[in-house]
């Protein structure tokens, strides 16, 4: 292994680890008792995102269920270069927030997405009230008249602008640039989909009395266990080089052999060697929150190795030849296990030989499958077709066939409920 990979890889294990998390919260614990502090949550709302929307319809039934405050704090959108694909971020989220809103228990209804004069007159009524105890019905009442197209028009940049630039700064100097997100001692939670891991951080940390049910518990999918859905066809779009790949794999392992759908097994580039950026904090809290995710759903992770460039090239250099042969999902599987579990150095050529050995694949004839064949071709189709169904991040997922003749698409490691109910609507 090279001394570049060594380091990025060291790096990369350090913050997937629950001891750099412990670490975090310790710090900010210390710093927080040190100036008389007492323990808050700080949720950080942004009127035109989506997410945002969700999450205040959640506020007052965790303040109402935890024993120490939640302070609110407006927030701008993030820099282009945190959105990932910033001609696509706006859109795919508002579609996704609108096709998870009803199994949480929350509403969305939107026509458009909302222009910079009506985001100012959202953020100058929400000013006033932050922190008041009508903060969240006022968010809601000023976010659904947003995204219906029904909300006023201001130019005045006060008293909004003042309280937004300081929720960015407060943001910013807690490591962060997202909106929807809470903070608590050190760690970040991401929107509706993380409140749960929010909510057991406080429930540990005796922060509720009587009841332990979760407020916001991740949405049940309905089992296919037995459904036969050969007729359903699921496109997954996965990259050797995703945490949240990684994380999600095992559960759409599961979700195949249960279901009995068609898969059709689609890799992509990663999104970095594709040139969409990704700030150091951004990957840092990728992996931070991945590792949780895994540790959270008891899935192993976290010994990790991270060739970038040609030694990711390498490896999907081969996925054809693994293909040919009938064993191109054992070929990913086995990846992403030696890469984020295993800690194989799949940089050499003796790891690539490991991985193809755990996927019960003949090396010599691996070669020879994935001789002369056009990788990047196979590659550069897939990634097409994945941007075509509005989607640009991984892992992804395309649901076709049963008894509805249209597509269904959707991103992430956390939507696999999503899949599932989509595969049992159509059978």
């Amino acid at each position: 292994m090279d001394l570049k990979t060594r380091i990025r890889s060291t790096a990369i294990s350090t913050f997937a680890s629950p001891r750099y998390l412990n670490l975090l919260r310790g710090k900010a614990r210390l710093r927080r008792k040190l100036s008389g502090e007492r323990a808050i949550v700080h949720y950080f709302h942004q009127v035109d995102d989506p997410y945002s929307h969700l999450a205040v319809q959640k506020l007052d039934q965790l303040r109402a269920a935890y024993t120490l405050p939640f302070n609110v704090h407006l927030v701008s959108r993030p820099a282009a270069e945190f959105q990932g694909s910033s001609d696509h971020f706006h859109n795919w989220a508002l579609r996704d927030a609108l096709s998870i809103a009803g199994d949480y228990g929350a509403s969305l209804r939107a026509v458009r997405q909302p222009g910079p004069a009506e985001v100012q007159a959202a953020n100058n009524k929400l000013a006033s009230r932050l922190n008041q105890p009508d903060f969240a019905r006022q968010a809601v009442e000023v976010g659904a008249a947003l995204w219906s197209g029904k909300s006023e028009k201001d130019a005045d940049r006060q008293p909004g602008e003042a309280a937004v630039q300081k929720g960015n700064a407060l943001r910013t100097r807690l490591r962060h640039y997202q909106g929807g997100m809470f903070y608590f001692d050190g760690e970040w939670f991401w929107g509706i989909d993380r409140i749960r891991l929010l909510e057991r951080r406080l429930i540990e940390e005796g922060y509720r009395d009587g009841e332990v049910e979760l407020c916001v518990p991740e949405p049940t999918a309905v089992d296919t266990s037995g459904l036969n859905g050969s007729a359903v066809v699921l496109e997954y779009f996965p990259s050797l080089r995703s945490p949240y790949t990684a994380v999600g794999h095992r559960r759409v392992l599961d979700l195949l052999a249960r279901s009995g759908v068609t898969l059709q097994l689609r890799p992509v580039m990663p999104m970095m060697m594709r040139g969409i950026p990704a700030p150091f904090a951004k990957q840092q809290y990728i992996i931070i929150d991945a590792a949780r995710e895994a540790r959270a759903r008891d899935i192993p992770f976290g010994r990790i190795v991270d060739p970038f460039g040609e030694p990711v090239k390498r490896a999907f250099a081969l996925f054809p030849g693994a293909q040919a042969i009938g064993k191109g999902m054992a070929f990913v599987t086995a990846y992403l296990s030696a890469a984020w579990v295993e800690g194989v150095d799949i940089a050499s050529e003796a790891g690539l030989q490991r991985v193809a050995e755990n996927a019960d694949i003949n090396w010599s004839e691996l070669q020879q499958a994935a001789q002369g064949t056009d990788w990047e071709a196979v590659l550069e189709d897939n990634l097409s077709d994945m941007l075509a169904a509005g989607l640009w991040g991984v892992p992804s997922f395309r649901v076709t066939g049963g008894n509805d003749d249209t597509a269904f698409a959707c991103w992430g490691q956390d939507r696999i409920w999503r899949v599932e109910n989509e595969i049992a609507r159509r059978l």
